[in-house]
């Protein structure tokens, strides 16, 4: 894969960017499969928060929406090719 379409199957779930990371352009698509796995990670913490009684339901749900609005983003940057953070999750970086 070059390196748009490994931008671009990073952003699709956990198994997306497995494949992209082993199959896909790894130095290409650097910054995309890091900004995937941040977001993709910030979801299962989300998902995390509705455990916690009263307040977690609500937690979740509005890191759910921010999280869902971050992916669309990311997605949307590997579509056009660009390497634009998006914004707050951005600053985190994960693969070297």
């Amino acid at each position: 894969m070059d390196k748009r379409a490994t931008a671009i199957v990073s952003y699709f779930s956990l198994i997306g960017w497995i494949i992209a990371y082993c199959i896909g352009d790894r130095e290409g698509a650097k910054f995309h499969l890091n900004q995937s796995l941040v977001i993709l990670l910030t979801g299962i913490i989300a998902g995390a928060c509705a455990v916690i009684p009263i307040i977690g339901h609500l937690v979740s749900s509005v890191l759910g929406i921010i999280t869902f609005i971050f992916w669309v983003m990311g997605l949307v940057f590997a579509c056009e090719n660009k390497d634009q953070e998006v914004p707050i999750l951005g600053i985190f970086k994960i693969l070297k």
